[in-house]
């Protein structure tokens, strides 16, 4: 069934009058009609008690800093309503590969300088938000009684290695090479969890990995701790990359990796001061 305004005006009515009634009812019925459509956002984004939009940013992370980003995310989701954080984990060299093709991300936050430096035409100015150093990762109970480096050299020993494009087997070729010692591993792999793993599943008896990574587990791998006038120091750079789409939030997470909250999320998962 459809109707006019106009038959909301009774006919004995003069026309003149009847035509304005009608423009009247008219305009009344299209305001709940306008306000219905003017809800929504014209670009598909939702709309925060604030009258901003709620933003989603997706930080590339080193391999190392899985566990302690998972963290970091909460918390700062929980400081910072409207803003949320998805963090996509891999070895340095493979998320640089990703910032090359133009992968959509916001933060990049690789485990040396080199790589941030060899991305300076897609990143902003990176601020190194941490620091860490390497040890020895064995089998739960040290069974082949790993003291140092020096042992790793022992060609009886399964010892598993990053690959020299990675942060972590850029610093192990270092610290071996320092100490003259050789080593010929079972494997060379993409990323430290993957060399820790190794460890943890038993295919290897030993692996140099991050601090930081040997005490995500406890009750499955040993640490043996290297000096430090025999380790290596990994810088982490944290920027924004300069194809973000929220570049205003991106920097204020950046930024918010240096405060105190942060530092101490960083500090408790055993990273060193920046």
């Amino acid at each position: 069934m459809s109707f006019s305004p106009k038959s909301f005006v009774p006919a004995s009515v003069p026309a003149s009058v009847r035509r304005g009634a009608a423009a009247v009812v008219t305009a009344a019925l299209l305001v709940p009609f306008a306000a219905a459509c003017g809800s929504g956002d014209d670009d598909g984004g939702r709309e925060k008690g604030g009258g901003g939009k709620d933003v989603h940013l997706t930080v590339l992370a080193a391999s190392s800093l899985t566990d302690v980003f998972a963290t970091a995310e909460k918390a700062y989701e929980k400081d910072h309503p409207g803003t949320s954080i998805t963090v996509s984990a891999a070895g340095s060299q493979e998320l640089a590969a990703q910032v090359k093709q133009g992968a959509p991300a916001d933060v990049l936050v690789t485990a040396d300088t080199k790589t941030m430096d060899g991305l300076k035409a897609e990143t902003g100015t990176p601020t190194v938000i941490a620091k860490n150093r390497l040890v020895i990762a064995t089998r739960e109970g040290n069974p082949e009684r790993i003291k140092g480096l020096k042992d790793l050299g022992d060609s009886e020993l399964k010892v598993v290695l990053a690959d020299d494009t990675v942060p972590v087997g850029r610093y192990s070729k270092q610290v071996l090479d320092r100490r003259h010692v050789e080593v010929k591993p079972v494997s060379k792999e993409a990323n430290v969890r993957s060399v820790l793993s190794k460890v943890e599943l038993g295919e290897a008896d030993a692996g140099l990995v991050y601090r930081t990574d040997a005490a995500t587990a406890p009750g499955k791998v040993d640490a043996v701790e290297i000096p430090d006038a025999q380790n290596a120091v990994a810088s982490y750079p944290a920027a924004t990359l300069k194809g973000s789409a929220n570049g205003e939030e991106a920097a204020a997470f950046v930024k918010w990796l240096s405060t105190g909250p942060a530092q101490k999320i960083l500090r408790e998962a055993g990273f060193q001061k920046p």
